[in-house]
């Protein structure tokens, strides 16, 4: 039988939860993502300067990883989370990191990642801030992304957590006016981003 096909999001009652099954039956151009169910609506369009910062993080970690046994995407992108190795009916998570690496390349299908990527990147905008903190920090921490980076354009800044002992650690929040000139997380100490190159002068 033929899925129908929801065309406009005022179709859907955001105070109910939904799956993956439901979620690609839906036409409609807004962006959204499912957390645990829900719906939340994403940023139309990103600023430049969003923009700017996920093109030159997802170029130097791409050229970082070119001839290693990962693959890097930048959204959107469909990562499935929590209960993913079910069906469709059965996962309740779908998110698109602003960029993620993979490098169990099992977990990779023509639909996207089916578990948790090694590395997720959220760049923070006005809207996206407070989910990028929360929800999706307690996402990503109870289904083992083993690295979390979150760029905020705003203050040039990124802070990089660590899952240790399936809890995230602040690795450090690198900021480059206060002498930093590099960011370096914990799970690949040699991938090494001059603040510079993202930020601008």
């Amino acid at each position: 039988m033929k899925p129908k096909y929801i065309l406009n999001i005022n179709e859907l009652d955001l105070k109910k939860q939904y799956t993956y099954s439901d979620y690609l039956t839906w036409r409609f151009n807004e962006r959204v993502e499912l957390i645990k169910g829900w719906i939340y609506k994403m940023s139309p369009a990103t600023k430049r300067f969003h923009q700017e910062i996920e093109g030159v993080l997802h170029a130097k970690i791409w050229n970082f990883f070119e001839n290693k046994p990962c693959k890097v995407y930048q959204s959107p992108f469909d990562v499935r989370l929590k209960r993913s190795r079910g069906k469709d009916d059965e996962i309740d998570t779908v998110v698109q990191p602003d960029i993620c690496l993979v490098c169990d390349l099992e977990k990779l299908d023509e639909a996207g990642c089916l578990g948790a990527p090694d590395l997720i990147v959220e760049i923070l905008s006005a809207s996206t801030a407070k989910k990028d903190y929360n929800e999706k920090f307690n996402l990503y921490e109870e289904n083992g992304v083993k690295e979390y980076w979150i760029a905020d354009p705003a203050n040039k800044s990124i802070e990089i957590f660590s899952l240790m002992n399936e809890k995230y650690e602040s690795l450090g929040l690198y900021i480059e006016n206060e002498g930093i000139t590099e960011v370096e997380g914990n799970l690949f100490p040699d991938l090494r981003i001059p603040l510079k190159s993202i930020f601008g002068k």
